[in-house]
């Protein structure tokens, strides 16, 4: 079974319940500062941490005094509005006294579907990771309309954990882990401590029970498993209403576990090789070199490029003697990169009247 301190990177989801009072409509202060003291143990060990946080709209609400219950989809996008200024801030001041940096990170479910913001995405997200900053990711609600109606943060928090390479996705829910039936409805239902696939019979387990707050269920936390597990990351439900529910964790509170099906580099490699090129790099013997021992790929050891294709596209790498020895996903569209072939990084910004980024594919966007 994982454990929270052999992870190097976790994501944890957080639900609307936990972070919002349900009768006040205010948030639970004791509750966000005590959870900031588990981020703080976390980054202690080593690891990183993104949080993903529902709440927006619960504190919103509260604010505009709209009722609990059956918002209008604009009364939702209005109080999201409202709710995230006071979310991020309350993250900010909770962290802030364990002297670590927040910074908030806006996204959708699209962000992971377009290959090109998903680069984005990404390098923003491995940037403030590297500066040991803790992203604050919840869905632009203000924006986005099917994630409101359906409530998918838990499958947002399983993209947001595969994009980032995490090994460990925490749903902390009012629920303390999958059960064979509601334990509400069903006084006989048992609880999984671990789950190794996700059958057809686990599925047809899985209900609807939610909480008046949190707008997910069972059945989206097992497709945010599927996605987290087939992404080389193991996933934990459990109940996270209790103080350092993260400690909780860790020390053996009720949960259940999804083991991964890979580890995330490997599960990122295969994604990668099984897209199809839509062109294709030349490479001078010195890159070949260089990308066997890990480097990236940088403009000054391309020759030709062959197009046309888009940036976040797969293009095939070439040997000099036009030989394919992997793919990759271009951090520039074709005509950029006929621009800057053979040249420094240095002279990028000069080339194309912008800084771009110095790699033209970065080895964690390539398959060898």
């Amino acid at each position: 079974m994982a454990t929270l301190t052999a992870a190097k990177r976790v994501v944890v989801k957080i639900g609307s319940a936990l972070l919002v009072d349900r009768k006040t409509g205010d948030l639970r202060a004791d509750w966000l500062h005590a959870l900031a003291a588990d981020v703080q143990w976390l980054k202690g060990l080593g690891c990183d941490v993104v949080l993903v946080s529902s709440g927006s709209i619960a504190l919103g609400r509260g604010v505009l005094g709209l009722p609990a219950t059956s918002l209008a989809l604009e009364q939702s996008q209005a109080a999201a509005a409202v709710g995230q200024i006071r979310l991020a801030r309350a993250y900010e001041e909770a962290l802030a006294q364990h002297k670590i940096i927040t910074a908030q990170v806006l996204v959708t479910l699209e962000d992971s579907a377009d290959r090109r913001r998903y680069l984005n995405s990404r390098a923003t997200m491995e940037q403030l990771l590297s500066l040991g900053v803790v992203p604050i990711v919840n869905e632009n609600d203000t924006v986005a309309t099917d994630e409101i109606r359906f409530g998918d943060n838990d499958r947002l928090a399983a993209q947001i954990a595969v994009t980032v390479g995490a090994d460990q996705l925490i749903l902390l829910s009012d629920v303390d882990g999958f059960y064979t039936a509601n334990p509400g409805d069903d006084p006989t239902a048992s609880r999984f401590d671990v789950i190794d696939a996700i059958t057809p019979q686990i599925e047809a387990m899985a209900g609807d029970a939610g909480s008046g707050l949190s707008k997910g269920g069972m059945k989206t936390k097992l497709m945010a498993a599927k996605t987290a597990t087939a992404g080389g990351c193991a996933m934990a439900i459990t109940e996270g209403s209790v103080l350092r529910p993260l400690q909780a964790l860790h020390q053996g509170a009720a949960a259940t576990w999804f083991t991964a099906q890979t580890d995330p580099q490997a599960a990122r490699k295969r994604w990668i090789a099984a897209m199809k090129p839509r062109g294709s790099v030349t490479l001078d013997a010195g890159a070949v070199t260089a990308l066997s021992k890990g480097k990236s790929l940088l403009p000054a050891g391309i020759t030709a490029v062959q197009g046309p294709f888009e940036r976040g596209d797969s293009v095939a790498l070439l040997d000099p003697a036009g030989k394919s020895i992997g793919v990759g996903l271009s951090r520039y569209a074709s005509d950029e990169a006929m621009q800057i072939k053979g040249h420094q990084s240095a002279e990028i910004e000069k080339l194309l009247g912008y800084p771009g980024r110095a790699a033209l594919i970065h080895r964690d966007d390539m398959a060898l």
